[in-house]
């Protein structure tokens, strides 16, 4: 990462909490590979801009993992578009992977979605989506990295293939 990078990256992560922290923190490897709006949006629970984000058009087959540690999170086969300009899941991959929290920022009540490995901010999860479950997880691209079905097997992620495809 360029020190102009870094450094955006820093400030970003001092910008989470109101109070500046007594010491920097340690910065972890992962962490660094981060774009400061990735940053922001894991570490800081921000929100990306709608329709300007890369994954929320995309209709390629695979699966959509953790951003910083790798963790399978969503599918492809459950992404539908919700016209909210964001990638928007029916359900996750494995509901033990996520984690949902209260949010009342915003002065509205609304559930936080979180990976539960990386302990980062996804996006939230609202009672107006299709199908059965009639949820939609509504994800930040900035959170998620996509590997395409044809790249699963050698990316360690061949196990998740027959949910891609049915």
């Amino acid at each position: 990462m360029r020190p102009a990078a870094l450094l955006a990256a820093l400030l970003a992560l001092a910008a989470c909490s109101p109070e500046p922290p007594a010491k920097e923190p340690p910065m972890d490897e992962k962490l660094k590979k981060l774009t400061p709006l990735q940053l922001e949006v894991t570490k800081c629970a921000r929100t990306e801009p709608p329709f300007k984000n890369e994954y929320w058009d995309n209709h390629r087959a695979g699966i959509y993992v953790d951003i910083i540690d790798g963790e399978p999170l969503f599918v492809s086969s459950d992404k539908f578009d919700s016209g909210s300009g964001w990638p928007s899941f029916t359900r996750p991959l494995e509901k033990e992977k996520i984690e949902e929290k209260t949010d009342s920022t915003l002065g509205m009540a609304r559930t936080e979605v979180r990976s539960r490995s990386s302990d980062s901010h996804l996006g939230h999860v609202f009672p107006d989506g299709p199908g059965p479950g009639g949820l939609r997880y509504c994800i930040n691209s900035a959170s998620l990295r996509f590997v395409p079905l044809e790249d699963m097997e050698k990316e360690g992620y061949g196990e998740y293939i027959p949910q891609v495809k049915k």
